[in-house]
């Protein structure tokens, strides 16, 4: 059959006409499959639900245990069918129970990958090639100049400032559900072993993350601290955070930010960030083109990111490639409303 057959984009998102499913809907609709938790893929609403059980969990804990009608978990490769449709998940890499989605009907593999990266993260299941005809990418950091540093190195950049300013404290932007954890163990990897303080919107999942059993040190609230003992601290909030009133509690701190749009100092500089540190959840460069080389598909359709250069590489391959051009994905949000801290 043709890919188009199979899956196909429509307003709603991803579509697989068989089997009447969406894969990451923008739109509530009767039948959802969720790649991973951050809200620009997971929304409330539908029907019902199927996900890795770390993505239930985390959807559960962001928009209340009513968030889907009803809902079943996937375990990692096994085969859920669905009028006549295989649908299996596999681990992504990019945040805690993120997955790939691979769909099977008559002979045909899509991988709809999702969000992923390559480089190793203690605090995400590694991802794991799924072979395919078709592979569905995205292309956030779809660009040559996007290419991550080992983020190990960018931690230490961290605590070397922190060292180099002891009477400053470092408030650190970093997305809630996945960098804000990974910053943590990279951090806790490099030798910091004075408790994290951080913004309850932040405290909240880090302690999802602990009950699965990811180790991540001492955790405090801001709140629970003294304001004198916030010089030299390590802060870790959502980004929206660093310029709210919460912020204005920390005198002279030095402003960090941990993303893959950091490599752009043009954009560090706009934002007023004094440390920019070059730490992504998703694959850069090297990593999107490697990634296609290693599923073995002859076609590519290229989604939410830089489209049109991955596109243009696929085809100085010999690869069938194509834009989605869906919309309503991007930057994961900050702002549910079961997330707001408003006192934190």
């Amino acid at each position: 059959m043709r890919p188009e057959d199979l899956l196909h984009p429509t307003p709603q998102g991803l579509y697989c006409p068989p089997a009447d499913v969406f894969i990451d809907p923008v739109r509530p609709v009767g039948r959802a499959l969720i790649t991973h938790g951050h809200s620009d893929h997971a929304r409330a609403g539908h029907g019902a639900v199927l996900a890795s059980a770390a993505t239930l969990a985390i959807m559960g804990l962001r928009y209340g245990e009513a968030f889907a009608a009803t809902t079943q978990a996937a375990a990692w490769g096994e085969t859920v069918t669905i009028n006549g449709v295989s649908f299996s998940f596999h681990p992504a890499g990019h945040i805690l129970g993120s997955a790939q989605i691979a769909v099977r009907h008559r002979g045909l593999t899509i991988v709809a990958s999702g969000d992923y990266k390559r480089a190793a993260d203690p605090t995400a299941e590694p991802f794991e090639v799924v072979p395919c005809e078709v592979f569905i990418t995205e292309a956030t950091f779809g660009l040559p100049v996007f290419r991550h540093p080992d983020a190990a190195g960018e931690a230490a950049k961290l605590l070397a400032s922190a060292r180099l300013f002891p009477d400053r404290s470092h408030l650190v932007g970093a997305y809630s559900l996945g960098k804000a954890q990974r910053l943590m163990a990279l951090i806790r990897a490099a030798g910091w072993d004075r408790p994290v303080l951080v913004h309850g919107a932040v405290e909240k999942l880090t302690r999802f993350y602990e009950a699965r059993g990811l180790d991540l040190g001492d955790i405090r609230l801001v709140r629970d601290v003294p304001k004198a003992e916030l010089a030299g601290a390590v802060v870790i909030c959502p980004p929206g955070a660093m310029k709210d009133v919460w912020a204005r509690r920390f005198a002279d701190p030095v402003t960090v930010f941990a993303s893959g749009w950091m490599r752009v100092r043009a954009r560090a500089r706009q934002g007023g960030v004094e440390l920019p540190l070059v730490i992504s959840d998703h694959a850069d460069w090297d990593e999107l083109q490697a990634t296609i080389r290693d599923t073995g598909a002859g076609e590519v359709w290229v989604t939410h990111g830089q489209e049109d250069a991955l596109v243009h590489w696929c085809g100085t391959q010999g690869l069938k490639a194509r834009p989605l051009r869906l919309v309503g994905y991007g930057d994961e949000g900050e702002a549910e409303p079961a997330m707001a801290e408003g006192t934190a």
